[in-house]
C-alpha cells in the first residue's frame, strides 16, 4: 500500500487546484487540501485490510465488501477477450468515472442535507489524511480548519448570515475535493508495476478494463525504496513550495540584492 504517499499527493493536487476554483489563502485552501489528501484514500475501500476500510470499523468494512462484490460483479458483466481474471482491488473504485460518481454524491448530499452532510464528508477526510501524514504535516490544514469550522458551527447554532456563507462555500469543494483525491489516487497507482485501469470503461487493446501505466523503466513497486526515498520526499517539498505565499517569496529571496551580493561573493 502506498498510503502515505496517496495523501501528501492529494495534498499537493489540493494546494494547485484550490486557487483555481476561488479558494485564497491558507485558511482556504489548507481545508480543501486536506481534504483532498483524505479522498486520495478512498479508491482503496475495495481493500479489506486499507486504511479507509478500517477507519469506521463495521461501517467501513461493510461499505468494503458491498463495493468488492460490485466491482467484480461489474467486472465479470463488462471485462473484454483479454482482461485477466479478476476485478475487486484496483478495478471499479481506480477509476474516472468513481472519481466522478463520488464527488457527484458528495453534491448531491452536502446540497440536500446541508450542514450536518458537510460535517460528516469533511470530518471523515480529514481523519483518512491524519492517519496517513500525521500531526506535523497537518499543522497548517489543522490551524486553517479550525478558522474555518466555527463559522460551520455558528450555522448549526442558528448563527448569522457569516456562518450560511461559509457553509455554502465548503458544500461547493468539498464534491469537487473528493473527486480530485480520487483521480489523484488513480494516477499515482497509474505508474506503479500493476498499473490502474483509470479509463473504463473505454476499451483498449481488446480490454474493457485496461491498465493504464509508463515504460517499465518508469514504474515502480508500491512501498519500496523508490516511493520511500525519492519520490514521497519529492512530493513533500513540492508541497512546501506549493503552500500558499511561499513560492512567490522563494522567489522574492533568491531575486534579492542580498542574494545576488552573496551569490557573487562566492
Amino acid at each position: 500500500m502506498m498510503g502515505r504517499t496517496h495523501a501528501a499527493t492529494g495534498v499537493l493536487a489540493g494546494l494547485l487546484l484550490g486557487p483555481a476554483i476561488g479558494l485564497h489563502g491558507l485558511a482556504e485552501v489548507g481545508p480543501f487540501a486536506a481534504t483532498c489528501a483524505g479522498y486520495a484514500l478512498l479508491p482503496d475501500l475495495d481493500h479489506p485490510s486499507s486504511t479507509v476500510t478500517r477507519k469506521l470499523g463495521p461501517i467501513t468494512r461493510a461499505a468494503s465488501a458491498g463495493l468488492r462484490a460490485a466491482s467484480a460483479t461489474l467486472y465479470r458483466a463488462t471485462k473484454g477477450p483479454r482482461d485477466e481474471q479478476c476485478g475487486t482491488h484496483r478495478h471499479a473504485t481506480h477509476t474516472i468515472l468513481f472519481a466522478s460518481l463520488a464527488g457527484a454524491l458528495c453534491w448531491a448530499t452536502t446540497a440536500a442535507w446541508g450542514s450536518w452532510a458537510v460535517l460528516i464528508w469533511l470530518a471523515f477526510g480529514l481523519l483518512l489524511a491524519y492517519d496517513r501524514l500525521g500531526k506535523l504535516m497537518l499543522v497548517p490544514f489543522g490551524i486553517a480548519a479550525a478558522s474555518w469550522i466555527p463559522q460551520v458551527g455558528g450555522r448549526l447554532a442558528g448563527f448569522g448570515p457569516a456562518a450560511l456563507a461559509a457553509l455554502e462555500q465548503s458544500a461547493g469543494w468539498l464534491g469537487i475535493a473528493v473527486a480530485a483525491g480520487c483521480v489523484v489516487h488513480c494516477l499515482g497507482d497509474a505508474i506503479t508495476e500493476s498499473g490502474c485501469p483509470f479509463l473504463f470503461p473505454i476499451p483498449i487493446a481488446g480490454e474493457t478494463w485496461f491498465e493504464i501505466r509508463p515504460p517499465r523503466w518508469l514504474r515502480f513497486h508500491t512501498g519500496k525504496r523508490v516511493e520511500n526515498w525519492l519520490i514521497f520526499p519529492l512530493v513533500v517539498l513540492a508541497c512546501i513550495a506549493a503552500v500558499p505565499g511561499v513560492w512567490p517569496h522563494l522567489i522574492d529571496v533568491l531575486h534579492s540584492p542580498d542574494a545576488v551580493t552573496a551569490g557573487a561573493l562566492r
